[in-house]
């Protein structure tokens, strides 16, 4: 079986929000937008973020070209996590979708979102 993400047949929506499904990763854009993360940085700035979860979106995310791992030969060992130019690409493709996402909660409080 295709995974969608991997499927020619599926709609270009669906092959890009299988991309970045799941709780952590559309937040893992967000942080790696700013610059490269050490993973524990990463975790640091997302409470309830576990390891595993954390290493397991990475990797995916990796996998799927948009982000670079790079592993520093210095001891102890110094990883750090950021974006690709696919990435950075669909960082700003998200924009829009996030613009929409903050309207979308100002009409439902009915105060501006910041």
């Amino acid at each position: 079986m295709v995974h969608r993400r991997h499927d020619p047949d599926v709609c270009g929506v669906t092959a890009a929000i299988a991309v970045i499904e799941g709780k952590w990763k559309t937040t893992l854009l967000w942080l790696l937008e700013s610059g490269p993360h050490r993973p524990a940085a990463l975790r640091r700035k997302v409470p309830g973020l576990t390891e595993k979860v954390l290493t397991q979106a990475l990797r995916e995310m990796e996998a799927d070209g948009l982000v670079r791992r790079e592993v520093h030969d210095v001891l102890p060992p110094k990883t750090v996590y950021s974006l690709t130019a696919f990435g950075r690409e669909l960082a700003g493709a998200l924009a829009p979708l996030s613009d929409w996402g903050h309207r979308r909660l100002e009409r439902l409080t009915g105060a501006p979102a910041s």
